[in-house]
């Protein structure tokens, strides 16, 4: 089993809303940003939704394996190690991967319950999520199939892991087989709750830097404590030989420690839902680096597919989708070196 990427990330089923301003306040939940739950205080918040709003959509999530199947759907190849639970949502979890070419391993069901993210997104199209991690909080290097990684080009690490300690461990041995393997390695931050609440998890998944870190522009300046734009791509620097940083509507920066600076337009839309827009923007952004495709392209082929995932509800797109995209524009050169 060969594949192009090797990921670890969280098995997440999303439950979305639409919902209102209000509504996040009286819930108490900090808009645009992810915030852990049992499942108690989750299936609370269901029944009040369930009473008033209609459910938008259920789709396999999980941020990571967003952008896995943005790779795979555009034509790379690649395997996701997740961990879901034996029941109706881990079954419709792993057929989503499979329905999108994601390789995965038997290991990956196990009795308990599969994790559920509820999504609730607001009139500017703002997302806020509450998640129950289920079975994925207990994800470990046990249930983790690492023989398709040393054969891999890119690991990719999801830093919603920063929170488990098991995780991080997994991760932690994943990183000395690329090292050992010269496989580049790829992170994202996630989420500003990640940098606020798990700073500490996810300097152990970072560790002494990465290949590539992508990011949003708020993330950055939290993580970096800088307020100057330039004092933060510097500090990320630090970081990764390669960071890209997302900024909405503004597009997003590309520099590398060789010195290279790139800004990146954003693609104009009717923005809906911007559920999954960073996840499709880093997922297509590495099956660019994978084609050889210029730092440039990659960051043009990832701002049109975020584009297209922000004007619709869900953080997928159809494998069509993503293949009208690349045919879109031809897109070719070469990487600069990491």
């Amino acid at each position: 089993m060969s594949v192009d990427l090797y990921v670890i990330g969280n098995a997440l089923v999303d439950l979305e809303y639409s919902v209102d301003d209000q509504f996040l306040q009286q819930h108490q939940l900090l808009k645009g940003t992810m915030q852990l739950a049992e499942q108690t205080a989750q299936q609370q918040l269901l029944a009040h939704l369930n009473q008033n709003h209609h459910a938008q959509e259920q789709a396999s999530g999980g941020s990571a394996a967003n952008s896995t199947v943005a790779f795979t759907a555009m034509g790379g190849s690649a395997f996701y190690a997740c961990r879901v639970g034996n029941d109706d949502f881990g079954r419709f979890y792993l057929n989503g991967l499979r329905q999108a070419n994601v390789q995965t391993s038997s290991s990956s069901m196990s009795e308990g319950e599969t994790g559920t993210c509820v999504v609730l997104v607001t009139p500017d199209s703002e997302r806020t999520m509450q998640t129950y991690l289920g079975i994925t909080a207990e994800l470990s290097a046990a249930q983790i199939d690492f023989e398709p990684l040393k054969t891999a080009k890119y690991l990719y690490i999801e830093g919603y892991l920063a929170t488990s300690p098991t995780a991080r461990l997994a991760v932690k041995h994943a990183r000395e087989i690329a090292k050992d393997s010269n496989i580049a390695t790829a992170i994202t931050l996630s989420d500003p709750a990640m940098v606020q609440y798990a700073r500490e998890g996810l300097d152990d998944l970072i560790a002494d830097g990465v290949d590539i870190l992508f990011c949003n522009e708020h993330e950055a300046r939290m993580y970096t404590g800088t307020e100057q734009l330039d004092d933060t791509v510097a500090a990320l620097l630090n970081l990764g030989n390669i960071v890209i940083i997302t900024r909405s509507e503004q597009g997003a920066i590309i520099a590398t420690r060789s010195g290279k600076r790139l800004t990146i337009e954003a693609v104009p839309c009717n923005a809906i839902d911007t559920l999954g827009a960073g996840d499709a923007f880093a997922g297509a952004f590495l099956y660019g680096m994978n084609k050889g495709y210029t730092l440039e392209n990659c960051g043009k082929l990832a701002a049109a597919t975020a584009s297209k995932v922000v004007s619709q509800y869900g953080p997928r797109l159809s494998i069509e989708q993503y293949q009208a995209i690349l045919q879109a524009g031809s897109l070719t050169g070469d990487v600069a070196a990491i």
